[in-house]
């Protein structure tokens, strides 16, 4: 048995799907559309969040343990260029591959936290915390453009990484939500080139960004969210 735990608007479940996408596996969705319980979330995962993956008797929580998994566990690919990598780090460039994907990660947090407050009602100017959390996007974008070689590759030259799938999915997680940000993404040249292309994959539009808030109860085909009555 192969499925994935995951709600609709996770971008680290996107990445994930994506991942998943590129391999080729076959795998049950197991989405949640709307909030389950303490009790169900607790009985996947201890962390009480998801994406959560089961792979036979295996299960993984946290995304980029589940990606890791991923990439080193099925060497298949689809015949896409440039090619999935094969690895999540690079062993020549060991430690500067897993600060990169740490830091994404660090965005990936900062935005969906700013976004899980304003569904409770709290802006950005309204919270320190959340205000830092803002800039921290910015800066961190600042820095993703130096590391990346020029507007034709990715994190891993040559290669599809991980890190440029989770960077593009917490990107235009952002993007598509009011949450007041603008991430100037005309300054980051490199980083809106590499995100550009990416949307152009078939993985990426086999796994659309998900509006979701509380009310969402579902989606018309073409992705705008159906709220509950109550809501």
């Amino acid at each position: 048995m192969r499925a994935l735990l995951f709600t609709s608007g996770s971008p680290f479940a996107r990445a994930v799907r994506i991942i998943l996408d590129e391999i080729g596996l076959n795998y049950e969705r197991r989405e949640e559309v709307t909030p389950p319980s303490l009790e169900q979330r607790a009985a996947a995962t201890p962390t009480l969040q998801v994406p959560t993956f089961w792979d036979g008797e295996l299960t993984l929580w946290e995304s980029g343990t589940i990606a890791e998994y991923l990439l080193s566990t099925y060497p298949q690919r689809r015949a896409v260029e440039p090619a999935l990598s094969p690895h999540a780090f690079r062993a020549d460039a060991l430690w500067q591959d897993k600060l990169t994907f740490s830091t994404i990660q660090t965005f990936g947090t900062a935005a969906t936290t700013i976004s899980q407050m304003k569904w409770v009602g709290v802006a950005i100017d309204q919270n320190a915390h959340l205000e830092r959390s803002a800039q921290k996007l910015i800066h961190i974008l600042d820095w993703l453009e130096g590391q990346l070689v020029d507007q034709k590759r990715g994190f891993q030259p040559g290669w599809l990484s991980m890190h440029d799938i989770f960077i593009a999915a917490h990107v235009r997680f952002v993007q598509a939500r009011p949450l007041g940000i603008d991430l100037e993404l005309n300054r980051f040249e490199k980083v809106a080139a590499l995100l550009d292309r990416l949307d152009e994959r078939e993985s990426f539009k086999a796994n659309p960004i998900w509006w979701w808030e509380p009310g969402v109860i579902g989606y018309e085909p073409d992705g705008t969210p159906v709220f509950s009555d109550k809501a």
